[in-house]
């Protein structure tokens, strides 16, 4: 048992045949593609949600990130008034809760 312990206090032990750099260069190489599989599309989805904002007017219809639906009566710097249905109750929302859009545009052509 002593002559394991001592052993394991010297480090591995290494080969004596010249082994692969491979392994040491797979890290280098996975970071281009974790950067395409899961970097990149948070970024595409993240201007496209910014692009929404921005793009966001009074008559549209939207759902927040907590699920409230309703009709955006007014917009304010960071704040929005949405009417939420069936009783009309007026409700601030910040901007940034805004989690779609749906806009009147197709249905007021009846």
């Amino acid at each position: 048992m002593s002559v394991a312990i001592s052993l394991a206090m010297f480090g591995p032990v290494s080969s004596s045949g010249g082994g692969s750099s491979i392994p040491m260069l797979l890290p280098l190489l996975l970071i281009p593609v974790l950067y395409l599989v899961m970097i990149r599309p948070q970024q595409k989805r993240q201007k496209q949600w910014q692009l929404m904002l921005s793009s966001i007017k009074a008559g549209d219809k939207v759902t927040t990130s907590g699920g409230i639906r309703g009709t955006i009566i007014s917009i304010k710097d960071d704040v929005i008034v949405i009417k939420v249905a069936p009783d009309g109750i007026k409700m601030e929302v910040a901007k940034t809760a805004i989690a779609s859009v749906t806009t009147q545009e197709g249905s007021s052509a009846a």
